[in-house]
């Protein structure tokens, strides 16, 4: 490290000590994290946001369900009234005091002042009165109880399926997850098992790099000799350089998947292992059952179902009854809370609403949810199709990627001891450097193949894994 460097460092690390006097000490906290692939896929089933995200969906569920189920509950209702006229209404009737008092004038034989008995006139003319007070008011409660409603019946019976859809979705997106921190943390693994062979190389190339030096200064080799080496182990350190940046990314998109705060530190303590990745490969017994999607769907289809059955019960009667008690009282002036009366009603009674006539609404709605029905089953029919051909990928995958990947082992073996050959050669004097470049160069290509082939046969892996539904 350069002086430029040592200054730069102390000063970031004394604007850091400084700031941390300024910051919340909550802010500059940070967590470190050794987790194995499982813990990870557990920490991110806990945090990651479209995982916590589908549980809440299972908890809006659950409140759904409560609305149904409040349908069939009682409905109790209070209330309390007061209202004032200003004007009192006023009503017309027929004149029907004039009318009777005739009749009886006319039916005792009455005589006017003429001596002729009194006529009843044919119209008496209306009689305008206002009824009522200034100032009126009422308190009650009303009680209703649906006893009877098909839909609401087939929505009390949905409320498990509901919450059971509901949860299974949870379960895909935790897979989705669960799939691509594999993925990720194995990505990291072999990278990390890069920059170890790329340290050994560097290694070696530096002894090598060592010993022609010597040479040259016995004049046993040529300048150029000695540059060649210095390029390869500059490219080498490049490479290193590269990986740890790529390795870097990976961690932060990995706790990114996670949920994990990017503050935090994550240090991965599983190892890879080809033994492990040819376990359990190649199986022949696999169910659909085993995918979630299909479960999901599933669960789709029988939800599909209680929703033609509610629209075909939505035909029947719905029989509900009802009750209310209720105070009244008239003023005409506000003085309800003194001397008066309040007259008592209640009423109790069943209502029958029997459907007659829609439109053909009903009908177009029953039509329209076996429709969606057969949507349903045919997405199943075509998940089948794309479960099969996944199994089936994935197994040409699987095997292709193990026998590439031992392919590219051996080949990796054969060149390392290729280059131990021109390396002992040369140390003996029968060699040339250009041998030893050479050989360099072919195992650093055949270890690039090989990590290559080791990722492609992890990502193989856990995609069949996934595929027959045992991830």
């Amino acid at each position: 490290m350069n002086p430029y460097q040592v200054a730069r460092r102390s000063s970031s690390t004394l604007i850091i000590f400084l700031a941390g006097f300024a910051l919340p000490s909550t802010m500059m906290a940070q967590n470190h994290h050794e987790l194995s692939v499982k813990q990870c896929v557990e920490y991110a089933t806990k945090n990651s946001v479209s995982v916590r995200n589908a549980l809440l969906d299972i908890q809006i569920q659950q409140q759904t369900n409560k609305e149904i189920t409040a349908a069939a509950l009682p409905n109790v209702t209070g209330s309390i009234e007061t209202n004032y006229y200003p004007k009192v209404p006023v009503q017309t009737f027929p004149n029907f005091i004039a009318q009777a008092t005739y009749g009886v004038l006319e039916a005792e034989g009455v005589k006017n002042g003429s001596g002729q008995p009194i006529i009843s006139p044919k119209d008496f003319g209306f009689v305008a009165a206002q009824f009522g007070t200034s100032w009126t008011a009422s308190g009650g409660v009303s009680l209703s109880q649906l006893l009877f409603d098909g839909q609401v019946f087939i929505g009390l019976q949905a409320r498990k399926t509901s919450i059971d859809w509901a949860t299974k979705t949870a379960e895909v997106t935790q897979e989705q997850i669960k799939t691509n921190v594999y993925k990720i943390y194995y990505q990291v693994v072999i990278g990390k098992k890069q920059i170890e062979t790329i340290d050994a190389n560097i290694t070696r190339i530096d002894k090598t790099l060592s010993d022609t030096r010597a040479f040259y200064q016995q004049g046993l080799v040529e300048k150029l000799d000695v540059d060649k080496l210095e390029v390869t182990i500059t490219n080498l350190r490049t490479d290193k350089l590269r990986v740890e940046n790529d390795l870097k990314v990976g961690l932060m998109g990995l706790k990114f998947l996670m949920g994990m705060p990017a503050k935090d530190e994550l240090a991965l303590t599983d190892t890879l292992s080809e033994e492990a990745l040819k376990e359990n490969v190649l199986e022949d017994n696999f169910k659909y059952d085993d995918r979630k999607e299909y479960q999901q769907l599933e669960l789709t289809k029988k939800l599909q179902e209680f929703n033609v059955k509610r629209y075909q019960l939505s035909k029947l009667p719905t029989v509900a009854a009802f009750g209310t008690f209720s105070k009244n009282a008239m003023r005409n002036d506000f003085s309800f809370f003194g001397k008066g009366d309040w007259y008592t009603t209640a009423l109790v009674g069943v209502k029958i609403s029997v459907p007659i006539f829609e439109g053909f609404a009903k009908d177009a709605r029953i039509s329209k949810a076996r429709l969606q029905l057969k949507q349903v089953e045919n997405g199943m029919e075509n998940l089948k199709l794309n479960i099969d051909n996944d199994v089936e990928t994935a197994r040409i995958q699987i095997g292709n990627a193990l026998i590439s990947m031992e392919s590219q082992k051996r080949n990796m073996t054969l060149a390392e001891s290729i280059y131990n050959q021109a390396k002992l050669k040369y140390d003996q004097g029968l060699g040339s450097n250009l041998e030893i470049t050479n050989a360099q160069a072919e195992l650093k290509t055949a270890q690039v193949n090989y990590y290559a082939a080791l990722y492609d046969a992890v990502i193989a892996k856990i995609d069949y894994l996934r595929a027959i539904g045992k991830l």
